[in-house]
């Protein structure tokens, strides 16, 4: 048995993301992409485990690799890296689903953390055969992560009559490895995601916005966990892109380089899309603001990429500096991402960790 990795809110994390999607230096010019492949991922997470970051987002779009297996190679190709990985409302069974993160979590060493999706698209949940509605799948998910923390920490048979699902004496093996078993993460924007988060969640996650809302957004969270008796259990981190340079011309000519080659129809599909998603709604709204929505915090890839838009712009003092006022915030979380995605790791490892740890002493792995 293991304690539950990183329970103390005020011990600062970083995760990485794994892109199996493929990556890039510019959107939208073909000579600039890079495929994804087994060599890719190795050079990221190996990138991402030299650099200091704990744990790897593994995301979960129609165009991204399939992140179960994905997660499962990668984590036996590295030596301690944890993988973030999806649980989506309805996509497996949650009996089955227990016995597949528990057998990670034990044959990985308690390498395995969940990441609570409900889905950015409406058009690509129809397409993969998802018949659910938005409401409908938070419901879902809140009988799926009930079922899976009561199979994880009872001795014995589990009954469970709710709307969608009905147990009548489920048993797994094995029982988690951490105890009382593996963090769940959610990243949603709207009210009902963070009613989930409240009542289940370890770290909820923000995509970026302005410090104030940030702010609100924590405070109106940690009402609705007090609820659940859950105030001090919930924790809060950001979900991050990252454009370090030595210089700060030189983080912004590659940052304003990497959409300037976008076409029309690569915007609208992305706006158009992810349009019944409240989180993809909020980007949006700050991107109409201009090009920052605080100093160096840009608006660009929210252009050209669905989901956690928002990149810190900047040399590493810079960058430092804003992720420093999050953390100050009360934000202990960092999902980090950016281009091309190992050597941006090796950029954050080698300029802004050091830099983080001498301004957070004791709150940060060694």
């Amino acid at each position: 048995m293991v304690d539950k990795m990183g329970a103390d809110p005020k011990r600062l994390e970083f995760g990485w993301f794994l892109p199996t999607a493929g990556d890039t230096t510019a959107y939208g010019l073909p000579s600039a992409q890079v495929p994804p492949s087994l060599e890719l991922f190795d050079r990221i997470v190996g990138a991402a485990e030299a650099a200091g970051f704990e744990y790897m987002l593994v995301p979960v779009q129609t165009a991204c690799w399939e992140a179960w297996i994905s997660s499962a190679m990668m984590v036996a190709r590295s030596k301690s890296m944890r993988m973030l990985v999806a649980a989506r409302p309805s996509y497996i069974n949650p009996v089955l689903l227990a016995k597949m993160i528990t057998a990670f979590d034990q044959l990985s060493g308690g390498r395995i953390c969940i990441n609570l999706i409900a889905g950015q698209s409406e058009a690509e949940n129809a397409s993969e055969g998802i018949k659910w509605g938005k409401e409908e799948r938070y419901e879902i998910m809140d009988e799926e992560v009930s079922i899976l923390k009561a199979l994880w920490t009872t001795k014995g048979p589990v009954n469970f009559d709710g709307k969608f699902y009905q147990l009548k004496g489920a048993q797994i093996r094995p029982y988690p490895l951490q105890q009382p078993h593996p963090r769940f993460y959610l990243g949603g924007g709207s009210k009902q995601a963070w009613e989930i988060s409240a009542k289940h969640s370890d770290v909820h996650l923000f995509w970026g916005d302005t410090y104030e809302r940030i702010r609100a957004n924590m405070a109106e969270i940690k009402s609705m966990a007090a609820r659940h008796g859950r105030e001090n259990e919930i924790g809060f981190g950001m979900r991050l892109q990252v454009v370090c340079r030595e210089t700060e011309k030189e983080a912004w000519d590659f940052a304003h380089g990497l959409v300037e080659h976008a076409s029309e129809a690569q915007k609208a599909f992305v706006k158009e899309r992810f349009a019944t998603s409240e989180a993809n709604r909020r980007v949006r709204e700050l991107a109409a603001i201009g090009e920052t929505i605080e100093p160096h915090l840009w608006t660009g890839i929210t252009q050209v990429r669905p989901g956690a838009g928002i990149a810190i712009v900047g040399d590493p003092e810079q960058c430092a500096d804003t992720l420093q006022k999050f953390i100050d915030l009360g934000c202990h979380s960092f999902c980090l991402s950016g281009y091309l995605h190992d050597e941006e790791a090796e950029r954050f490892g080698k300029w802004i960790m050091p830099i983080l740890r001498e301004r957070n002493p004791g709150r940060m792995a060694a």
